[in-house]
């Protein structure tokens, strides 16, 4: 394993209502696929959270973060197949700038909710009409 492959994050989003072997297939078919070609150097799974948003109609998902070097070829590998691979949610790979601090052991709990909301009885604000609207 070349010492000057560059070094990735790869945040990975499992269906939290999908069986529990077939979370655990697609986690080792990325393990077995990075170390083909690479080599982990951080794995963390921090377990099942709510999301901002629904994906699929769904409130949550089981969240995972790898970090690895590795070649182009793995890279494209990992693309191809986590797109197609049942289970996955969404997935997201990028390159880290030398000297990126590495991840917190665990990622901190979401925000409470109510945190960013609009405060009860504000009133949204106006809406400004057209200039060419105006008679």
């Amino acid at each position: 394993m070349p010492a000057h492959d560059p070094l990735y994050d790869l945040v990975l989003m499992l269906d939290s209502a999908a069986p529990d072997d077939q979370r655990q297939r697609v986690l080792t078919s990325v393990e077995a696929t990075i170390a083909a070609g690479g080599e982990i150097v951080n794995a963390q799974d921090w377990g099942v959270r709510q999301m901002a948003y629904e994906i699929r109609h769904k409130t949550d998902t089981e969240y995972h973060l790898l970090q690895f070097h590795a070649t182009r070829e793995v890279l494209e590998t990992l693309q191809r197949t986590l797109k197609i691979a049942d289970g996955v949610m969404r997935f997201r790979i990028i390159k880290l700038a030398p000297g990126t601090p590495a991840p917190p052991a665990s990622r901190p709990e979401p925000r409470p909710s109510g945190i960013g909301e609009p405060i009860a009885g504000e009133a949204p604000a106006p809406v400004a009409e057209p200039a060419d609207a105006v008679a």
